[in-house]
């Protein structure tokens, strides 16, 4: 009974730590997007380049009402196409950002960029919408908008829809040039460029795992440092030294960047003469780790 309570209290632990990125994930995002994005009048596609664009033609209503009127149509024809299947994680994820959209333009309304440094502004602009993207994708979520239309031509079509995706990005971003200038519509394609390589890079150090082969004649200690202090799980093989011909045991493990250092300094103590091979990984996938998609 003990156990089951436990298992309970570390499954709502787990959901309210990843609830707390998502949200944070949002964030991070809406900040890059009002200070940054929406007053330089950057359009690197998704939503939120639709709603710069369309701001412009129609000015009596401000990008974030456009951005909070188009993720709620999507989410709509979300439900209406998948039902109660439709994650409920975009959903909040898509309300969310519309919401603080909508708060901070009443709260801290700008009529300007804060700066007069338009690249330096761009790099906000990028940077800080995709570390929060890369929070979200990290955890299976995403904040709506054109991921609902993919999901849509998922089901329904047999397009490849990440080249769908890039090729609506690029239209968005394009139609920054008729309405902006070339000026801010080059910038907008640098933007788009930057983004598509920052998000990959960032969310590929999000899943740094580090892989143990560590192969001793003591595997005991280094078991129980594993199992016991890391709270960690390990795979012990036999193996035989081809030159010698002595038994040893070879020892697998995964843990993450700082349990890494805490091993290799305690196998580096405890059994000096043992050999380690440790590689990075970004896909691991089983038990304590993500899940098989």
């Amino acid at each position: 009974m003990k156990s089951v309570q436990e298992s309970r209290e570390q499954n709502r632990s787990q959901a309210i730590k990843e609830w707390g990125l998502i949200t944070l994930g949002i964030a991070i995002m809406t900040i890059g997007i009002y200070f940054f994005k929406f007053p330089n009048h950057f359009s690197t596609g998704g939503v939120t380049g639709i709603a710069v664009v369309l701001g412009h033609y129609f000015p009596r209503m401000t990008p974030a009402t456009f951005v909070s009127l188009i993720n709620v149509f999507l989410l709509i024809v979300g439900f209406l196409v998948f039902g109660r299947t439709f994650g409920m994680r975009t959903v909040y994820a898509s309300l969310l950002m519309s919401g603080l959209l909508q708060v901070l333009e009443v709260v801290i309304p700008l009529e300007k960029p804060m700066t007069s440094q338009p690249l330096l502004e761009l790099m906000f602009a990028v940077g800080l919408p995709a570390v929060g993207s890369a929070l979200l994708f990290n955890l299976d979520a995403s904040s709506g908008g054109t991921d609902i239309v993919a999901m849509i031509l998922k089901k329904f079509t047999s397009l490849n829809i990440g080249i769908a995706l890039i090729c609506s990005d690029i239209v968005i971003t394009v139609a920054a040039c008729f309405a902006f200038g070339m000026e801010t519509g080059l910038f907008s394609i640098l933007g788009l460029i930057i983004k598509s390589l920052f998000i990959d890079v960032v969310t590929d150090n999000l899943r740094i795992q580090k892989c143990f082969h560590i192969i001793t004649s003591h595997p005991e200690p280094v078991e129980e440092f594993i199992t016991q202090t890391l709270h960690r799980g390990a795979t012990r093989l036999h193996g035989e030294g081809v030159y010698t011909h002595d038994g040893k045991e070879v020892l697998l493990t995964v843990v993450s960047r700082h349990q890494a250092v805490q091993l290799r300094n305690f196998i580096h103590q405890s059994d000096p003469s043992a050999f380690l091979i440790i590689t990075t990984s970004t896909e691991i996938i089983g038990k304590g780790f993500r899940g098989v998609n």
